[in-house]
């Protein structure tokens, strides 16, 4: 069984030069600094990602690798969801990115790999905006709900609202946008850490949402669209609880998190989750300590093969 949100292909960057990246730290509250050497904290994260291409593998997932070998700098190359994505229709997105390390992220060879195995239409290129000083980072910023054709999208600067009204133009989307903090107080970076939409489910932070009407109009709208709401607490986003991707396996629905993200849930919120699919636990220690976890590191393939 395959699902519009849950795409059965992805894309995935190996990376050889990991580090948590000191230009992200700012805004990023999920980043912590591994306490040991570079080498081998790139070695770590190279497994984790190793084993992680294996895992989705072995669930019948088809996974394209591209090594990012680090001769870019490149540090959170690892997390390709953020500068590209790809649409029902054959339709592809790159985005600009807020700095700069992330924006030599971009590379022709996944966009060619793309046009030559899956049927892709046209490619619209957002980037060029960078030199006004505009963002919108990918599937990290918006969450996607391909059956209700909503984006939900916390405000940042990693997430400018005027680029946002153009993505929804030209995908016919409807934005959601709404303002979101953690449990200190500190705004939410990307949206795609407190929100992550399976076909039947959504793992949601409601409480981070501080808008109370914005709050009522987000779990509104995620069960019009015939979603059970799976309302997280800080602490499970702090697990990472809410970077979790749906996938399509060989053996029906998969949810990609991480094994931190899956110890956080409790058994009920799991129970509702495998009404519909199974959950992939998959152990990224190393690769969280740059504020992004599983779902950060899959670019889902949302276009049909050639």
């Amino acid at each position: 069984m395959t699902s519009l949100q849950a795409p059965a292909a992805v894309v995935m960057i190996r990376p050889h030069a990991f580090t948590s990246n000191p230009e992200t730290r700012d805004d990023n509250a999920f980043q912590t600094l591994a306490n040991r050497s570079a080498e081998a904290t790139s070695a770590a994260a190279r497994d984790e990602h190793d084993r992680a291409v294996e895992q989705l593998r072995e669930a019948g997932v088809t996974v394209h690798v591209f090594d990012d070998f680090g001769d870019r700098d490149t540090p959170d190359s690892v997390f390709p969801n953020n500068w590209f994505s790809t649409h029902p229709g054959g339709h592809v997105a790159v985005y600009p990115m807020f700095v700069p390390s992330r924006r030599r992220e971009r590379r022709a060879d996944v966009i060619e790999m793309l046009k030559q195995e899956y049927r892709v239409q046209d490619v619209i290129d957002y980037s060029g905006l960078e030199q006004d000083g505009l963002a919108l980072e990918g599937t990290g910023a918006m969450v996607l709900d391909h059956i209700g054709r909503i984006v939900y999208t916390v405000k940042s600067h990693r997430a400018d609202p005027i680029l946002l009204e153009r993505f929804c133009t030209h995908f016919n989307y409807e934005p959601i946008a709404f303002e979101a903090r953690d449990a200190q107080g500190r705004d939410v970076y990307h949206t795609n850490v407190l929100m992550g939409i399976g076909t039947h489910y959504a793992l949601v932070c409601l409480d981070m949402i501080t808008d109370p009407e914005r709050r009522a109009t987000v779990c509104a709208r995620l069960k019009e669209t015939g979603r059970e709401v799976i309302d997280l607490t800080h602490a499970q986003i702090g697990e990472f609880a809410g970077n979790a991707i749906e996938l399509s396996g060989r053996d029906g629905l998969i949810l990609a998190l991480s094994s931190r993200a899956l110890a956080a849930l409790t058994p009920d919120q799991i129970a509702v989750i495998e009404r519909s699919a199974t959950p992939l636990p998959i152990s990224v220690p190393t690769i969280e300590t740059a504020g992004g976890s599983v779902r950060c590191m899959i670019a889902g393939i949302q276009l049909s093969r050639r």
